[in-house]
């Protein structure tokens, strides 16, 4: 017996679909694997000539996943001055959407903090789920939850700030795509390597810590692994001059190697060659103020140590994550940096990796959604 079985669902993501995958992407293709019928809806885009308004097309690698590319018929920096404008436009625009599905839709799953799509512009009779996994940063992400009937979250720090709201509540883990649990051992060439797979365009990375850790190991090889430019990602990011030094620094860097965006089947194989992982992100600044990311799951999900920031859900878990104890700052990151690195073969002994292993075994996306599956079953 199964609640996530054949239904239509409707995926609302503040990211469109592309190379780099995150929650929501891999949650789509779970659920579409299930045998549901998914429809992946991206953010709003700018209108272009000779394209329709409105385009539902299916994604060849996976059977019942449909993406929407849709363009708004308004200016859409009308939701930071009339909201309720905004909202009264966006009513008919989803409509529109709805319409093109021509559906009855069962589910309607909501990853986006932003807003522009009220679950009251959906019938009653959908069930409706707010999925944050991201902090949220002011009220437009809090009023984002209203209307919904359950709220998972990947921090029990952002289910507690939807409080206001008398629905159920549950921590639900970020969870890891099969990509990086069925994907084959990759031997090293006895080199150190540390990994990094991420936005490198996000200004809430920690870059004077990140570009000390570079100088302060020139014997380290850095490779990382995400967007260093807009026109190859899908998950935003900035372009001003701090961050277009930051990228010129990390390519005259001896040991840093950047391979860009690619597609999540090689940065599984690739990640395998790694020795260990860096996560530098400033917590004051980060969307996540240090709770939780999506690339923790993945970078366990290889076995090998974990040298990150302060993150609250691991905090009690130094065997999956060791990290600076201070959440206001990562200047004792370095020097941890080095330490671990000189104690490779102890971080990286064969128990500790077979720990990580099954822990990440144990969070895939398909056990996430069959943990979900089972609270809809139990009443959630």
């Amino acid at each position: 017996m199964s609640f996530l079985n054949n239904k239509t669902i409707l995926i609302i993501s503040p990211q469109s679909w592309g190379k780099m995958f995150v929650s929501k992407h891999h949650y789509s293709i779970e659920l579409a694997k299930r045998g549901n019928r998914v429809y992946f809806l991206n953010p709003p885009e700018e209108k272009k000539k000779n394209t329709p308004q409105i385009l539902i097309v299916p994604i060849e690698e996976q059977e019942n996943l449909f993406l929407i590319y849709h363009s708004l018929y308004f200016p859409y920096n009308i939701k930071f001055h009339f909201i309720s404008l905004f909202h009264l436009l966006m009513k008919f625009h989803v409509k529109n959407i709805l319409k093109k599905i021509d559906r009855k839709i069962d589910i309607i799953w909501s990853f986006d903090l932003g807003n522009l799509y009220p679950f009251s512009f959906f019938s009653k009779k959908s069930l409706k789920i707010f999925h944050p996994v991201d902090e949220p940063l002011n009220k437009t992400a809090i009023d984002s939850a209203k209307g919904a009937e359950v709220i998972f979250s990947v921090t029990k720090e952002i289910l507690e700030k939807y409080n206001i709201y008398k629905v159920p509540g549950y921590f639900i883990n970020h969870g890891v795509g099969n990509d990086f649990i069925e994907t084959e051992i990759v031997q090293g060439d006895g080199k150190t390597r540390v990994g990094f797979s991420g936005n490198l365009l996000r200004n809430d990375i920690d870059r004077s810590i990140f570009l000390q850790i570079i100088k302060e190991n020139p014997d380290v090889i850095i490779e990382c692994w995400g967007n260093y430019n807009s026109v190859e990602g899908n998950l935003g990011g900035d372009e001003d001059v701090e961050t277009l030094n930051f990228i010129h620094q990390l390519k005259r860097s001896p040991n840093v190697i950047l391979h860009g965006v690619v597609p999540v089947s090689i940065l599984a194989k690739q990640l395998q060659r790694m020795d260990a992982f860096l996560i530098c992100y400033d917590v004051q600044k980060d969307q996540s103020k240090g709770t939780n990311y999506h690339k923790v799951m993945e970078y366990i999900s290889t076995g090998k140590v974990i040298i990150s920031n302060n993150i609250s859900t691991y905090k009690n878990e130094p065997q999956l994550v060791l990290m600076v104890e201070e959440r206001g700052h990562n200047n004792n990151l370095p020097v941890l940096f080095k330490k671990v690195i000189q104690s490779l073969d102890i971080n990286n002994a064969v128990s500790l990796q077979t720990y990580r292993k099954k822990y990440a075994q144990e969070n895939t996306y398909k056990a996430q959604l069959e943990r979900i599956d089972k609270l809809f079953l139990s009443g959630a």
